[in-house]
């Protein structure tokens, strides 16, 4: 027995199946899943471009036999919308997984979003764990059920099953055997002249599934009364056990196709029957859509964020379980860019100038928030490029603010790229700005082709960032030292006064893979309590109670950039304060 996260045991249940391939864009909650994976033996894996090409790959292996998995987070789903769609009526070879997993209460996305609404859409089976157990389970058994019905199989999890570990059994591996390839266009070449017959096929195997379901091993019934009874799937069932001891539950494990005839029996064997989900209402529709009538709960379920043991009680209108008060006197904690983040100037400078700054998800999102409060959208991977170019679409022949597209190297190459493209393509103008920190820093520093690391340290190639932008037919290309201010803002400048199109790569490396630490800066005497310093958002910077500077040394890097700030001089390491000379 081990204690394994829910990703953990995914990408366990995988291997165990003898899955051999596995292909990802990290996200979380679901990066660990992958890198988990990649430290089996007998397998490959890798960090794809983006989510689509991760599919496609995914159903590239499948088709010439082997088995493999793919994991991402709900909205990785949305780009890999296009094949996963299509890869529903071309079937597999060997079997296929797809990990959803979704982040009810938004904990590291931009939007809360609902994974099910795709099987459903796609007619792809979805499985759902509510353990690491189960989840380990699911995920090696859903390869015979991919190849037993010849369709992608998604299991999908939430962050509460994904980062929590609870015991597992784990298994041995069983190598599964390349499935024999034969050439079959009729299968793989989705023209309309074979999807139309794909598509009936298609139906078929719907009715198949369906008919599976209603004796489908994932789900279960927990009879504890005949008075109430929840239908619930994955974490929340873990909150209705707790909440409601007495509820007779029905907890799926196969959340799409539904086992129409096994809920009406259940709903036929309690006096009321409720839908208990987080975020979403595909269960209570789904379930009322069978024809089954379904009560609502005394007080409304939370329409946002994740569920919990007391509001699940609070909706049925018990108290809430009594909690000890969170005390009233620990400081806050905003989210802050890290001391000495390379980023942190690129931020002041644009908010310097009053730039209209289009951001992207990534570290840097965290520019919008005080004291820097230097990003004005943020909205999917590659946007930053996209919009920038629509501002200055709408603005064009205006007296305007300086626009500025800010976007990271990994995130660049998912989704910048073929953005700038289509900015260079229509002539457009403006300021991009590649903040390369030589990782993929916000979902645990993975690599990209932009800094040549994969996943499982294989040779590679490090892609040319300034050479790929100047192939696209960008002119203006400039590489840029993003921790030294004057540098920053001189560039900036020249860029945003080019009514042709500039990009800047401000590339140095983040500091949680560039670790060396230099003396902690301090504040002399000199400090006339002006306050420029804090206005960098530096975690490693606070206030006197008069006004003055202070540093706290555990903090500070030793990166220098508030000294580029101070007009007095009064940041200095103590060997300068001693008599040495200021850099």
């Amino acid at each position: 027995m081990e204690l394994m996260s829910g990703n953990e045991a995914i990408a366990q249940g995988a291997w165990e199946a003898g899955a051999r391939i596995g292909t990802a864009y990290p996200g979380t909650p679901s990066t660990e899943t992958m890198e988990a994976f990649a430290r089996k033996d007998g397998v490959y894996a890798e960090w794809c471009v983006n989510e689509k090409v991760a599919v496609e790959v995914a159903v590239g292996a499948s088709a010439a036999g082997a088995r493999v998995l793919s994991t991402m987070k709900h909205v990785g789903v949305n780009v890999a919308a296009d094949p996963l769609f299509t890869a529903a009526y071309t079937g597999v070879g060997g079997g296929l997984v797809i990990l959803a997993a979704d982040d009810p209460g938004m904990y590291s996305s931009q939007n809360e979003q609902d994974s099910h609404w795709y099987a459903r859409a796609a007619h792809i089976p979805m499985l759902e764990p509510a353990d690491s157990a189960e989840a380990l389970r699911f995920a090696r058994e859903a390869y015979e059920l991919s190849e037993r019905f010849d369709v992608p199989v998604l299991v999908r999890s939430t962050v509460r099953v994904s980062h929590t570990k609870t015991p597992v059994e784990p298994g041995e591996r069983v190598e599964a055997p390349l499935a024999p390839y034969e050439s079959d266009p009729t299968k793989w070449v989705m023209m309309p002249a074979f999807a139309k017959p794909r598509r009936k096929a298609q139906l078929e195997r719907v009715d198949a599934l369906r008919a599976w379901a209603e004796e489908c091993p994932y789900n279960e019934v927990v009879r504890r009364g005949d008075d109430v009874g929840v239908v619930c799937a994955g974490a929340a069932f873990q909150h209705v056990a707790e909440a409601l001891p007495e509820a007779s539950v029905f907890k799926l494990g196969c959340t799409w196709p539904l086992p129409a005839k096994a809920l009406r029996a259940f709903a036929a064997s309690v006096k009321r029957l409720y839908v208990v989900e987080e975020a979403s209402e595909y269960l209570l529709e789904s379930v009322r859509a069978l024809g089954v009538e379904v009560f609502s709960t005394p007080c409304p379920l939370p329409r946002d964020g994740e569920l919990s043991p007391g509001a699940v009680r609070a909706a049925f209108g018990f108290e809430e379980p009594a909690h000890a008060p969170a005390p009233n006197d620990v400081p806050a904690r905003p989210p802050a860019l890290c001391a000495g983040c390379p980023h942190r100037l690129v931020f002041k400078e644009l908010s310097r100038m009053k730039a209209v700054v289009t951001g992207d998800i990534g570290c840097y999102t965290l520019g919008a928030l005080p004291p820097l409060s230097a990003m004005d959208t943020t909205v999917d991977m590659g946007a930053s490029v996209s919009m920038s170019h629509g501002f200055e679409l709408a603005w064009a022949g205006t007296e305007h603010r300086p626009v500025v597209g800010v976007i990271g190297d990994s995130t660049f190459a998912h989704s910048g790229l073929s953005a700038l493209m289509s900015t260079v393509y229509n002539k457009g103008g403006g300021t991009v700005c590649v903040l390369d920190n030589r990782t993929t820093a916000m979902t645990g520093r993975q690599g990209n082709p932009f800094n040549g690391e994969t996943l499982q340290g294989r040779p590679s190639r490090e892609l040319d960032l300034e050479g790929v932008v100047r192939a696209l037919g960008v002119e203006d290309v400039r590489t840029v030292d993003p921790n030294d201010a004057k540098a920053v803002r001189r560039a900036l400048k020249e860029a945003v006064a080019n009514p042709e199109l500039s990009v800047l790569v401000f590339r140095s490396p983040c500091v949680l893979i560039d670790r060396r630490r230099l003396p902690a800066y301090a504040v002399t005497d000199a400090c006339t309590a002006c306050g420029v310093c804090p206005t960098l958002g530096c975690p490693a910077i606070a206030k006197e109670e008069d006004g003055r500077a202070l540093i706290d040394p555990a903090q500070c890097i030793g990166c220098g950039q508030c000294a580029q700030y101070c007009a007095f001089g009064a940041i200095v390491r103590p060997e300068e304060e001693k008599g040495g000379s200021h850099e």
